[in-house]
């Protein structure tokens, strides 16, 4: 499917010196870029229920005790 996109300037010259040095056509970096974006965001928004109580090693039970003895 084809698209139009207004790219600003900037934006097109470092693109431009990045399909030379990758020697790629333009239009397989920017659906790589797409690609790379979308997986990002799908990560993103999968992990919003989870990873709630940090990073240490209590889980969600102990992570309940905790809070109900702080009453």
């Amino acid at each position: 499917m084809r698209t139009l996109v207004d790219i600003p300037d900037e934006q097109i010259n470092a693109l431009a010196e990045l399909c030379e040095r990758r020697d790629q056509p333009r239009a397989a970096l920017i659906r790589e870029a797409i690609s790379e974006y979308l997986a990002r965001h799908r990560r993103a928004r999968g992990t919003n229920a989870f990873g709630l109580w940090g990073t240490g090693a209590i889980d969600g039970v102990n992570y309940q005790r905790k809070m109900r003895g702080e009453w």
